[in-house]
């Protein structure tokens, strides 16, 4: 076996850049540059799609100059249309939930050289313990602004990446109102993340691209925030607008400044941008469609009949002079004869005694009037099904099924609603994993960088061991913040099937309880803790109830070797 190279030499020929690939030269046998290609969707001469061409361009180019008009438009609907709030709501609830739970899982092998299952047990316990404690006081102390706990960031973050397709944060260090750590997570408004323009040239520089400075490679280096909102409320002086600040995104030992999650489409993408965007002007006309559907039905109720004329129109026309009169005289003719003749019917109908139909009340009619009947409420002439259809659109947009947007369910019976809920479950797995654990364990990681360098975790106290290596955190860092976030329930439907398909899966050894729990939205050490609990209440207060809960204390660890003795 040859041996390795220097690790010196080794560095030098990785650092080089990569040279590009030589040019391909069409051969001159394929009609070079003049050939063309065989696809239907490149047809130029289609009467459908031959007009379309949409250009070729960078994503930068593609998102950059829409950004602002679209996210405007998307909390517009947010903010006014109920459907599409639903729509928010429920990725906060299919993907957070009500209590976002750590589940701490470090690699003792990556620590240790070998696997030390007590230690993790015991390292679990105290930093999900004081994990919560931190994250769930009532003093908000992981928020920066002292408004919001854990969860309610992280439903944040969600609910602003879905209107976005971005998130921004800031990681502050604050000193001065007691509070156990110091380490708390400012929110930040997406619109204050711009191109800095209080110094001359800044709007020119290359590596500076809304609002981001990138370094050679195109990855992130600093962030330029604008200190004030540029349309807040209240009076606010031109000054403070006009000034930015222009932050790392890292610490020089790598601790995590600025906090900017988006899901990348295309390679070199700076931006993110919402996922409605593609629905969003379906979104507006389905609100208006809506509107004035409304509008119709409230005029409609508001008139039970109509009471018309049946003197002929070109009877009043030659009564009132036909053509021979100026437009002027016709115009003020037409309107002596629509005021003498409205309140002629006007003082019979008020001497009149009315009629009632469901307390509706129809006059006696003025000779030479006719009465038509309204149909109060009659929904426009499209109908149900385009509405239905409408919010299937939106629906498909954000990644919920009809039924959960709409919140119909007549039509759906156990199959197809479970079928649609796993899709849903799907989609929320991945945005779970892409925004919501991705902001929480970055939040754990600065909450538990501070925990262990101030002694305040013991299991972490151990020789020689340190998160650092060459003053900067290294991977023994990333090996005792590793985990995993226990979200939002899956939800339901007959809970009987697939209680018992749960048991199955784990007597068959293809899940674990801590995986079914979790499904559930729970940590299934509290869960057993609960049950031993119960068991020894149940024990000492006499109680026999049937199944897990029930009395009979768990079997201890001896009982299989026992069993395999007396065999």
């Amino acid at each position: 076996m040859s041996a390795p190279l220097p690790q010196d030499e080794f560095d030098e020929l990785l650092a080089a850049p990569a040279a590009p690939p030589a040019a391909v030269k069409v051969p001159p046998s394929a009609g070079g540059e003049m050939a063309y290609g065989v696809h239907e969707a490149a047809d130029r001469e289609n009467s459908t799609i031959g007009l379309w061409s949409p250009p070729l361009q960078s994503v930068d180019a593609d998102i950059l100059p829409d950004k602002p008009i679209i996210d405007a438009r998307a909390r517009s609907m947010l903010s006014n249309d109920a459907f599409v709030q639903g729509g928010s709501n429920l990725h906060k609830d299919n993907i957070v939930g009500s209590h976002y739970l750590l589940n701490a899982r470090p690699a003792s092998r990556v620590l240790f050289g070998r696997v030390d299952d007590a230690w993790e047990e015991e390292f679990q316990e105290e930093v999900e313990e004081k994990w919560e404690l931190y994250a769930d006081s009532p003093d908000a102390w992981v928020d920066a602004a002292r408004q919001n706990n854990f969860t309610s960031l992280v439903r944040m973050a969600v609910g602003i990446h879905l209107m976005a397709g971005e998130v921004l944060a800031a990681a502050e260090w604050v000193r001065d109102d007691g509070a156990p750590f110091r380490t708390a997570i400012q929110m930040i408004e997406l619109d204050r993340l711009c191109t800095r323009e209080d110094i001359p040239g800044a709007a020119i520089d290359p590596m500076v691209r809304a609002g981001i400075r990138f370094n050679a490679r195109n990855a992130p280096v600093a962030y330029q925030i604008r200190t004030k909102q540029q349309f807040d409320y209240g009076p606010v002086r031109f000054g403070e607008i006009a000034r930015w600040k222009e932050v790392a995104r890292r610490r020089p030992w790598g601790r995590m400044q600025i906090v900017h999650l988006y899901e990348t489409l295309r390679p070199e993408q700076t931006r993110g941008i919402t996922e409605m965007a593609s629905a969003l002007s379906a979104m507006k006309k389905t609100h208006t469609w809506r509107d004035v559907n409304i509008q119709h039905a409230v005029t409609q109720s508001l008139y039970a009949a109509a009471i018309t004329s049946d003197l002929p129109t070109e009877m009043v026309f030659a009564q009132l002079g036909g053509g021979n009169t100026s437009p002027k005289a016709m115009q003020d003719a037409v309107s002596n004869y629509a005021k003498g003749f409205l309140g002629s019917v006007s003082q019979y109908v008020g001497k009149a005694r009315g009629l009632q139909i469901d307390g509706v009340q129809i006059p006696h009619l003025f000779p030479g009037t006719k009465l038509d009947m309204l149909s109060p409420g009659k929904g426009g002439p499209l109908g149900q099904e385009f509405e239905q259809s409408l919010l299937r659109y939106i629906a498909a947009s954000i990644g919920v099924s009809y039924e959960q947007l709409s919140r119909d369910y007549t039509n759906t019976n156990y199959s197809s609603a479970r079928a649609a809920m796993t899709e849903t479950w799907k989609f929320m797995q991945a945005r779970k994993k892409m925004i919501a654990d991705r902001f929480a364990t970055i939040v754990y990681r600065l909450w538990l960088e501070e925990a262990i360098q101030t002694g305040q975790i013991e299991t972490a106290k151990r020789p020689g061991f340190s998160i650092y290596a060459g003053r900067r955190l290294g991977l023994s860092f990333d090996a005792i913040a590793r985990c995993d976030w226990i979200g939002a329930s899956r939800g339901q439907i007959d809970e009987g099937k697939e209680t018992e398909a749960a048991i199955a899966r784990i007597n068959a050894g293809l899940s674990t309880a801590e995986d079914e729990l979790a499904r559930l939205g729970k940590d299934w050490r509290k869960v057993f803790r609960q049950i031993r609990r119960e068991q020894e209440l149940r024990r000492t207060l006499g109680l026999v109830l049937p199944g897990l809960a029930g009395g009979a204390p768990a079997p201890s660890a001896q009982a299989p070797e026992q069993q395999d003795t007396a065999s």
